[in-house]
């Protein structure tokens, strides 16, 4: 395992190598987990995206960027759009995740996996800078527990529903990706989203997961962490009943139902998002999946440029060999 100088009252390793994490299984799902989630996906595959383009932000690495807005389940989202400048060369199309935190700009994510490809990059419920709500807390620790106490009123359900109807509004704004699976990468906050979202909805074909979050709640709820998992376990010791909602919003448990190739990279040392919940993740996935094991996530550390290329790298080839 990984050795990095550091200042946290806790080991970010947790004590585990590679083949102890390759170990950590999903939790059983409660008797209607599918049931709860389709339903879900179906409320949100009836909404109209009615999208909208919105003002020219930028141009560069040979695509234009886009404002955009749509309808989801709890109201408008908005985002951006990624075309390439010849919008008539569109082959692929991607829904793009955030982190926790949101998304104030497209930042580094252009330029995409394959060329041809256009995206669309939403900000999900509660999230700056597009996905804001007065009624939502947008910092990290409130938001996480916006709703927890409900299996039907927690926020990340409503955050999933955000990147389907995404995908709505997507296919919408590009009809040359009718017919066409799309592909979907989320890193942290929003790979937990992609594994929660991914298994119900035949849209996408092949999808990215880094460092993804959600994983193995009663695992997680024993692991101290810097990130919004610790908030989870200050609200769970005073609420522990809190365990049956969690139950359906394990990523780990919906990763079981994942049917389509999966590139996931997991870290081996996370003070944020607990290297043991990633790889129940991975885990639970079934082949065709590929496994790219960063050093670590959420901590700078040399070599992270270097390694974040390879990733890079093998994304594209990923994408490349699972996209039509």
């Amino acid at each position: 395992m990984p050795r990095f100088a550091h200042d946290f009252p806790f080991d970010p390793s947790y004590g585990r190598a590679l083949d102890e994490l390759l170990g950590i299984a999903a939790p059983a799902a409660p008797a209607d987990f599918d049931r709860f989630w389709r339903d879900r996906y179906e409320e949100a595959r009836r909404v109209e995206p009615e999208s909208r383009i919105g003002a020219l932000v930028e141009e560069r690495d040979g695509v234009r960027i886009f404002d955009v807005s749509y309808a989801s389940t709890r109201g408008r989202r908005g985002g951006w759009l990624v075309f390439p400048v010849d919008v008539a060369s569109v082959r692929h199309g991607f829904v793009i995740g955030h982190g926790y935190g949101g998304r104030a700009q497209v930042g580094q994510d252009i330029p995409l996996p394959l060329p041809a490809s256009a995206a669309i990059l939403p900000c999900v419920t509660g999230m700056p800078s597009k996905g804001l709500l007065p009624d939502v807390p947008s910092a990290a620790d409130d938001h996480v527990l916006h709703g927890i106490d409900s299996r039907d009123g927690y926020v990340i359900g409503d955050c999933v529903a955000d990147l389907w109807c995404a995908a709505s509004a997507l296919t919408e704004l590009v009809p040359a990706l009718a017919g066409r699976g799309l592909g979907y990468l989320g890193e942290s906050f929003g790979g937990g989203l992609g594994a929660l979202g991914l298994p119900w909805d035949e849209r996408f074909a092949a999808a990215q997961l880094r460092v993804p979050t959600f994983g193995n709640h009663p695992l997680r709820l024993t692991l101290p962490c810097v990130g919004s998992g610790e908030a989870v376990r200050r609200h769970h010791r005073e609420h522990p009943g809190v365990v049956d909602v969690l139950a359906y919003y394990d990523a780990a448990t919906a990763a079981t139902r994942m049917d389509i190739p999966v590139l996931a990279a997991p870290a081996l040392f996370d003070p944020v998002v607990p290297p043991p919940g990633q790889f129940a993740v991975y885990n639970a996935l079934s082949d065709p999946r590929e496994l790219h094991v960063l050093q670590a996530g959420h901590f700078p550390y040399d070599g992270e440029d270097v390694e974040a290329q390879a990733l890079r790298a093998a994304t594209t080839e990923f994408f490349a060999k699972h996209l039509a």
